[in-house]
């Protein structure tokens, strides 16, 4: 299944390269994944290409106004014949975890909306977006990067994209709340330092249950929120 993802941003360039490189520039190659950048500037009306204002009732920095965005996506909702999920980035969104990844690998078109300044008019947020995320609890200075962020972890998932179409199931976050436990690969020695007895032994079972105890262990090691959002979550 092809998917195609609209980016609207301010800063296409700061995609550009990324896109066409490793994984992504392959997906793409292959008619795997198609991804269009659009500049928002480009659907303003003024001489200025204006896009941002102070906004009403005072306070600090600029919001992106209502009109190039509305202009924007329903031009970009038009140049294909299915309708595309519009996604805005934003702190104040839901956390963006592997299964939305999934979810979204799954949908034939995504509209990514990256805000600037202090954000948008929140007429942006009720009568056009269908989802904000948030990729962490911090603040960038445009959606540019969480929306690459996003764009590499859906195309990932897309079957045949991967040259190994089992690697997507043993990683962090695939199976439960886990992160990924140690691999090790050749030299068996390095500096003293040998791989696990149990990885040499040809025993797939032993093998996997020693994978995922590991997997469990520096999860409570590295990631004790992920063991805690678990156990809520079976009460």
């Amino acid at each position: 299944m092809l998917v195609r993802i609209d980016v609207i941003t301010l800063f296409p360039e700061i995609l550009q390269g990324a896109l066409e490189q490793s994984i992504l520039g392959r997906a793409q190659d292959r008619g795997l994944a198609h991804i269009v950048l659009h500049q928002l500037r480009d659907y303003t009306l003024d001489k200025h290409r204006t896009v941002d204002e102070k906004p009403y009732g005072g306070g600090p920095g600029m919001l992106l106004k209502c009109e190039p965005i509305f202009r924007c996506i329903e031009a970009v909702q038009a140049l294909d014949p299915t309708p595309g999920r519009v996604i805005l980035f934003s702190p104040g969104g839901e956390p963006y975890r592997q299964p939305r990844a999934v979810a979204y690998s799954k949908m034939e078109r995504l509209i990514l909306l990256c805000g600037h300044y202090e954000g948008v008019d929140e007429r942006v947020r009720e009568h056009l977006v269908d989802e904000e995320i948030s990729i962490g609890d911090f603040v960038l200075t445009n959606g540019a990067i969480p929306a690459l962020l996003v764009i590499d972890s859906v195309v990932r998932l897309l079957p045949g994209v991967l040259g190994n179409e089992s690697s997507p199931e043993e990683e962090s976050f695939s199976s439960g709340n886990f992160v990924e436990g140690p691999q090790y690969t050749r030299p068996e020695d390095f500096r003293g330092w040998r791989v696990p007895t149990v990885l040499l032994s040809g025993n797939h079972a032993e093998i996997a249950a020693w994978r995922q105890e590991q997997s469990r262990l520096k999860t409570a090691r590295v990631r004790p929120d992920l063991l805690n959002q678990q156990q809520r979550e079976q009460i």
